[in-house]
């Protein structure tokens, strides 16, 4: 039995339980490991850029309750570990897997393509300039590349991340989209789907995730959210459709560690967490419309992401 809300890296295909908050682990009789346990052996990070780099890995956002206060200090900035960054301008790309019959907002696609055409040139995306890669360059940007609706049924009711993995190529394949290490690809399910990674199950486990696989098709999954917003949904909803602020703030936090750990080698502190995992659901205070930031004139609740400059987290750093 394993009861968390923390951070599951996969690593050089080592799996890592790094606890964000204090959960209970009773596995074959072990109880209570900290800070982390690791399954299998160790490898080196920086093995990644070479071509015993495993083929995949996943680092997931746990769920929103209970949790605890991350410290914010110094002493635990991010550091590089000689991976790769999405340097320059990203690209994202919404797949939208709703099969006939199955809900989602009324306003939810036009919001969440609205976010990505807003969120390149917010100065919470420019606080990821101070993240850059082994030759200078780093994150400064990102575009919007385009959506797309698919309406092909699920194969089954939970989905697996292999499932997952399979939708992708097939978007790539159908929309003539390319992977590459500045492309990332979202997936959005619709209302009630579920899905889990190995064990680890959507809304009991956690709230999205991120990862690679075929070397660099870089990924973020996005259950949907007001599925159970106890878990993974935010108090307040500044454009009045609560599912979708809540899929976009989940959207953002994995968007920024996408663009500073994409093959999960790059920016993370000694703990494992990314950049995101440092402010997981710290939003600070909010406008009389439940909204905390306003891009291009629209308005979001997203959460707070870890500045290095000044040690703690931010809305809009560097």
């Amino acid at each position: 039995m394993l009861l968390f809300t923390g951070t599951m890296r996969w690593r050089q295909n080592r799996p890592c339980w790094q606890p964000q908050l204090l959960g209970l682990l009773a596995v074959w009789g072990i109880v209570s490991l900290w800070p982390g346990i690791c399954f299998s052996w160790p490898l080196s990070p920086s093995a990644a850029l070479g071509a015993a780099r495993p083929l995949s890995g996943w680092h997931p956002l746990g769920i929103r309750s209970p949790r605890t206060t991350r410290p914010q200090s110094t002493s635990h900035n991010l550091l590089y570990h000689d991976g790769p960054v999405m340097g320059h301008t990203m690209t994202a790309y919404a797949i939208f897997w709703e099969p006939a019959g199955s809900q989602v907002s009324a306003s939810y696609h036009q919001l969440i393509e609205r976010y990505f055409q807003d969120v390149g040139n917010s100065a919470l995306y420019r606080n990821n300039g101070q993240y850059p890669d082994g030759s200078g360059q780093a994150p400064t940007g990102a575009t919007f590349g385009g959506s797309w609706i698919d309406r092909r049924p699920y194969p089954a009711p939970t989905l697996s991340d292999a499932q997952i993995q399979e939708e992708i190529r097939r978007a790539l394949q159908i929309q003539g989209w390319t992977a590459s290490l500045s492309h990332m690809f979202f997936v959005f399910t619709a209302r009630g789907e579920n899905i889990c990674y190995n064990n680890f199950c959507s809304f009991s486990s956690f709230c999205a995730y991120h990862g690679y696989f075929d070397k660099e098709i870089i990924y973020a999954v996005i259950p949907y959210t007001g599925s159970d917003r106890q878990a993974c949904g935010l108090s307040s909803s500044p454009n009045h459709d609560s599912d979708a602020d809540s899929s976009i703030n989940v959207t953002s936090h994995e968007q920024m560690e996408g663009a500073t750990d994409p093959l999960l080698n790059a920016w993370y502190d000694s703990q494992g967490s990314e950049i995101g995992d440092k402010c997981s659901w710290e939003f600070g205070p909010t406008g009389s419309d439940g909204g905390n930031v306003t891009w291009n004139g629209h308005r979001y609740l997203v959460q707070k992401e870890w500045d290095n400059q000044s040690g703690g987290c931010t809305l809009g750093g560097a």
